[in-house]
């Protein structure tokens, strides 16, 4: 699918009722926040026999490692103890356990975010200092996400899929969105059974858990052998609902996108899509309104669907008025956006074989062929005016990219044509 995987879910906020503050037995005051003291007495309460000990020392680790890349690192020996707490422990032992494991196992985007107001070279410079205890911090993630599910961690996080405790559901969906963006992991996550619980989640779960279900699907469906066992749980009628109510522009409109292209590279899937009310619509009104990346699987979706039968397709995807938001694709989208959207406007018109000489082939012709099959011969000059409206945006953007070429390339103290043969034609 050309995207990286969603590693990135909801971080478990911190003392979110007050009841995270440690007692006086849990952690020495006189212990420093980042002392090997601090994460050794936490490992000792949470093998401790005192239930309510571990619970509070599961709340301590996920409160350590909420931002802490370190904490994660130190307290990768806390993963086989919280996962016995996931299969033996109270639903309140179960969430403290499982929100701390999800902590352990996500890492911190927030932490090599480039400021650009502190300018490219002083950047560079903190980069080159930082960049080696990065990269050792992301693989002992990565390790934590390998280890617990190792440690036994899929059969309980199964079992929380089906909870009635939402709480509790939404950690589990969350830690499968985590645990599945590991190429290791995909593949056994899958045949741990998790994808047909994910897709009744997309049915009947709470709203973020829907939302998070939608992440942990497009991680799995990664992997090529998933796709196929995704497509078996029916999820395209639960997807179509989905796309519909989210912002066009979120990013569960894309993972539902990126779904639906991978989906309609088969035949079940193109069926379901058609005989979905508002299905096609729902894709045509991403194409249209989505971000750059939903836009891109929207059109690719709907090229897949006429490239693979087009007599079948070519009037669905027509009478949902795809043709404004093709136009604008093929000048504005990204560049594989507008080369499938140019590829679609051909296969849409009237007859997919070349035209002759003195009916040349352009993108005007195709489309004016289009519009009068939809509207009437009268109704072309909307094709011509839809272009001319297009074919000024585009030079708009080229005549801006040559502007910002030439002051690119043009030093502050000569005039600016010394350097425009540098500037190519265009």
């Amino acid at each position: 699918m050309g995207m990286e995987d969603s590693s990135q879910c909801h971080l478990i906020a911190a003392n979110p009722g007050g009841d995270d503050q440690s007692p006086p037995c849990a952690l020495s005051s006189s212990s420093s926040p980042s002392s090997p003291s601090t994460v050794n007495q936490t490992l000792v309460l949470l093998q401790s026999g005192d239930p309510n000990l571990r619970v509070q020392a599961a709340k301590d680790i996920r409160r350590l490692t909420k931002t802490s890349q370190r904490y994660r690192r130190h307290f990768s020996d806390a993963v086989e103890p919280l996962v016995d707490m996931l299969c033996f422990g109270s639903d309140e032992a179960n969430e403290a356990a499982l929100a701390a494991l999800l902590n352990l196992a996500v890492k911190d985007e927030t932490q090599g975010r480039v400021k650009k107001i502190r300018g490219l070279r002083q950047d560079f410079i903190r980069s080159l200092r930082i960049s080696a205890g990065r990269e050792v911090g992301h693989y002992d993630v990565l390790k934590n996400k390998v280890n617990i599910i190792h440690a036994g961690a899929l059969k309980p996080i199964i079992n929380f899929l089906q909870s009635d405790n939402t709480t509790l559901q939404e950690h589990a969906v969350a830690a499968l969105i985590t645990l599945s963006a590991s190429p290791a992991n995909k593949p056994i996550i899958s045949a741990s059974g998790a994808i047909p619980h994910l897709v009744n989640i997309l049915k009947r779960g709470s709203s973020q858990a829907k939302f998070d279900a939608v992440m942990a699907l497009y991680n799995l469906s990664t992997h090529p052998e998933n796709i196929t066992l995704i497509l078996q749980t029916e999820p395209l009628s639960p997807l179509i609902t989905l796309l519909k109510s989210c912002k066009r522009s979120s990013k569960t409109a894309e993972k539902c996108t990126a779904l639906i292209e991978s989906l309609v590279a088969f035949d079940e899937g193109r069926t379901v899509l058609t005989s979905e009310e508002g299905g096609i619509l729902a894709v045509v009104e991403i194409l249209e309104g989505g971000s750059h990346q939903s836009r891109e699987h929207a059109v690719g979706a709907l090229l897949t669907m006429c490239q693979s039968d087009r007599s079948k397709y070519r009037e669905p995807i027509l009478r949902e008025g795809v043709i404004p938001g093709l136009l604008e694709l093929t000048v504005q989208g990204t560049a594989k956006s507008q080369s499938k959207a140019r590829t679609l406007l051909r296969l849409l018109r009237e007859s997919p074989y070349p035209r002759s000489e003195l009916q040349a082939d352009t993108l005007e012709n195709i489309v004016c062929n289009i519009i009068s099959q939809i509207d009437g011969e009268d109704q072309t000059g909307k094709a011509k005016q839809m272009l001319s409206e297009m074919v000024q945006v585009s030079m708009e953007q080229s005549l801006r990219h040559l502007q910002q070429r030439a002051l690119v390339c043009t030093p502050a103290d000569l005039p600016i044509n010394t350097c425009s043969s540098e500037v190519p034609s265009k």
